[in-house]
């Protein structure tokens, strides 16, 4: 009946991800997730209740304002000055979005024309890859590579060609855990400024960091007026569920990128938006306490994935461990993702998933230790059988 296929060219190759795929076996199994990034507690009740209030006072129960309601652009605002000293201007200079997973939508659509080319850090989270397609531009891969996945900033100078347009950076970095240092960031916005590009930075993880300090690009010299800041709640509060997102740049960029987001989903999570005001707001040792809570168990993660055998990337930020799985003498992290529920009822995700280059990846494995305690030393524990 159709004589083409029904999925559009772009969207090739984005099936169902690997994490459905991954969950679906975990559930299956009954094995330990250790796969997809999401906490399995909620965050703080404070919050919670303060959602519960927005929906039964009547709160954002219909549409909410298209930029996101005034509260939340403020504390926003006042959350980037707090911890970067940086200032914006919460009526022109920030814009909710449905998580940092529209944010980044959005951004690509708005920003790219066809045939652009994006640089990013390679391995990348799955929705950058699709993104960037659906803008109808190129990505062009800047390869992290064991141990320290540093970036190769000769290398990124060279990747920079005429039709280069933007580059899409995460610091801590997802899957690997690498926190870009002061330096790097610097050198990489004087190729930014020096290049004319655009720089949109997802920073979901800014508070999830263990070693070294969070700099935002756009804090840089000349990258206030050519940089998209891109962060959410999800991450910070545990409350993933929300998709509660924003970003913070100049005016003429958050216009365009919301010109862009009024088109996917106009608005989103209109209680939501209240309560996240106010976890914006929470004190310092809320923030310190979330670190030196995952700093334990990244720590009870790691050490129990060195006693079973794996070559450990210890992460200096985000909830993510990656490991290697030679010393094992394994040498396909799909089939070992795809084994290991049966064999010790744990389920992980092969990195090669975040990698044009398979090869860079393909004895990779990423484990999420964003999980109660008891349930990781349940894993630790069943791990320990390999």
């Amino acid at each position: 009946m159709h004589n083409r296929p029904l999925l559009n060219r772009r969207l090739e190759g984005f099936g169902t991800t690997i994490f459905a795929e991954m969950s679906a076996l975990a559930a299956r199994t009954g094995a330990i997730n250790l796969g997809q990034g999401f906490p399995d507690t909620d965050g703080p009740a404070e919050i919670a209740e303060a959602a519960a209030r927005a929906v039964t006072e009547g709160r954002g129960n219909q549409y909410p304002p298209g930029p996101g309601v005034p509260e939340l652009r403020l504390a926003v605002a006042d959350h980037q000055r707090r911890f970067y000293d940086l200032e914006f201007d919460p009526d022109r200079e920030v814009l909710v979005t449905a998580g940092a997973t529209e944010a980044i939508a959005a951004s690509m659509l708005a920003l790219l024309e066809p045939g652009d080319e994006v640089i990013a850090f390679e391995p990348f989270y799955d929705s950058y890859a699709a993104c960037i397609a659906m803008a109808g531009a190129e990505r062009v891969p800047l390869t992290l590579r064991a141990p320290g996945f540093r970036p190769d900033l000769d290398a990124l100078a060279e990747a920079i060609g005429p039709r280069t347009r933007l580059l899409l950076l995460n610091s801590p970095h997802n899957p690997t855990g690498m926190v870009l240092t002061r330096a790097e960031a610097a050198a990489i916005a004087e190729l930014a400024v020096a290049h004319d590009l655009l720089v949109v930075t997802d920073e979901v993880y800014e508070h999830i960091l263990f070693d070294g300090e969070h700099v935002p690009l756009i804090a840089m010299p000349g990258m206030r007026e050519r940089t998209v800041s891109i962060s959410s709640a999800g991450k910070t509060f545990s409350f993933t569920g929300w998709k509660v997102g924003w970003i913070t740049a100049s005016a003429d960029l958050v216009a365009a990128v919301r010109t862009a987001k009024q088109f996917l989903t106009y608005v989103s999570a209109g209680p939501f938006q209240y309560a996240v005001a106010e976890a914006l707001r929470m004190p310092e040792d809320y923030f310190t306490g979330l670190r030196e809570d995952l700093r334990a168990k990244r720590d009870l993660l790691a050490d129990g994935l060195a006693a079973a055998g794996f070559e450990v990337h210890r992460p200096q930020g985000s909830y993510f461990i990656t490991t290697d799985i030679t010393p094992l003498g394994e040498s396909d992290g799909f089939a070992f993702c795809r084994a290991l529920p049966g064999r010790c009822g744990v389920v992980a995700v092969p990195n090669e998933v975040f990698y044009d280059d398979a090869e860079a990846g393909r004895t990779q494995v990423r484990f999420a230790f964003c999980k109660r305690k008891d349930v990781l030393e349940e894993a630790v524990d069943r791990l320990g059988g390999l």
